[in-house]
């Protein structure tokens, strides 16, 4: 490491500013701003000799740390969040800021991101792409019940199904405009759910020829956890075995207690929500079904079909361990929601206990 020269990139769409650290405590310099071109930020690497180089996640996504990785250069993606900054620091530059990254990696006071395999980053795109079309659905429903009952239109159902569906479009009013708002927010909904459900299709379709799916497949013998479900969960997390413990993967999701100690005191407060929020969502979800006493239904028989009995008794060990927690927290007069937070967080500890377990399938 005394011969490595440090290298700060501060990458846009069209420019990568960059800076380097020598070895020791001397001031890192700004070597140059480049437009953003793979064999020209090599070139300029390369007359540097032995480096390591660094850059923040951002939307510019890995490709860049993939064709530096393929180069032989040893590089790594950062987490913008966990940058250190100086309090009062109101001034922010490309140079500055690759400045700043350089400094840091020199003295090892980054924290780098898990950067997927393509494959993985694939079905990651895609199943975020569903998600995004289910909060665009969602908020289509809201506008179109919304509309409705602002000109007085109660629906008698309490649930928006397709019974609400068949309401609305029996609805007719006096003016045409209204009637074309109307047919246009129906419109829009409709179109919306035939794009969530094409997409789960289209998910279920990959997750076949995926090299996770053996993890994928185990995980559904967790109650509350689906097919769409557990592609998520791999997809954002990746490699189950990088996290050493069920506390490392639990305070990654940010499920874990915040907390503001000195001395003989000590306070926690609410969860610290760092982390992936893809994944810490699904699991509150799924953590509503453990308030239901431990049983092997129908759907869960189905689903667990093929995957081995280590598997099955954990997801079993889960459904006991979590239905009591829940029964035992709320009977303490705790609120629901917080204590749905806390079964999803030992629900990530089940999840990592299936993702380190060596046999998933049933031989």
């Amino acid at each position: 490491m005394e011969n490595v020269r440090f290298v700060g990139l501060d990458v846009h769409a069209d420019s990568i500013a960059i800076a380097v650290a020598e070895p020791g405590r001397g001031e890192p310099g700004l070597l140059a701003t480049i437009p953003n071109d793979t064999v020209l930020l090599l070139k300029r690497l390369r007359r540097l000799g032995a480096v390591r180089c660094c850059y923040e996640a951002g939307p510019t996504g890995f490709g860049l740390h993939r064709a530096l990785t393929a180069a032989g250069i040893d590089c790594i993606v950062v987490a913008p969040s966990l940058v250190p900054m100086k309090a009062g620091d109101r001034v922010k530059t490309d140079r500055r800021d690759a400045v700043k990254l350089a400094r840091f990696l020199r003295s090892g006071d980054l924290t780098a991101v898990y950067v997927p395999d393509e494959a993985t980053e694939a079905m990651r795109d895609l199943e975020r792409a569903r998600d995004d079309a289910r909060k665009a659905e969602r908020v289509a429903l809201h506008q179109l019940s919304k509309f409705l009952l602002r000109h007085g239109r109660r629906s008698p159902m309490k649930s928006k199904t397709h019974k609400y569906l068949e309401w609305a479009r029996r609805q007719h009013f006096e003016h045409t405009a209204q009637e074309v708002v109307l047919v246009d927010y129906l419109k829009t909904y409709e179109d919306l759910r035939e794009r969530v459900a094409r997409l789960t299709r289209s998910l279920e379709q990959f997750v076949e020829s995926w090299s996770q799916k053996p993890l994928v497949k185990a995980l559904q013998a967790l109650r509350g956890v689906n097919v769409i479900s557990a592609t998520i969960i791999v997809a954002e997390l990746g490699d189950l075995s990088r996290f050493q413990t069920a506390p490392q993967l639990m305070g990654y999701l940010g499920l874990v207690p915040s907390e503001s100690s000195s001395g003989e005191t000590r306070r926690q407060g609410r969860i610290t929500r760092t982390g992936n929020g893809h994944v810490r969502r699904i699991l509150t979800e799924a953590a509503w079904a453990y308030r239901f006493r431990p049983a092997v239904s129908q759907p869960i028989r189905a689903r667990s079909q093929g995957i081995s009995d280590e598997v099955r008794h954990i997801a079993w060990r889960a459904q006991e361990r979590l239905c009591g927690r829940y029964r035992k927290l709320t009977a303490r007069g705790k609120n629901k929601n917080r204590t749905v937070i806390a079964i999803a967080r030992e629900l990530a500890g089940f999840i990592w206990a299936i993702g380190r377990e060596p046999k998933l399938l049933a031989t």
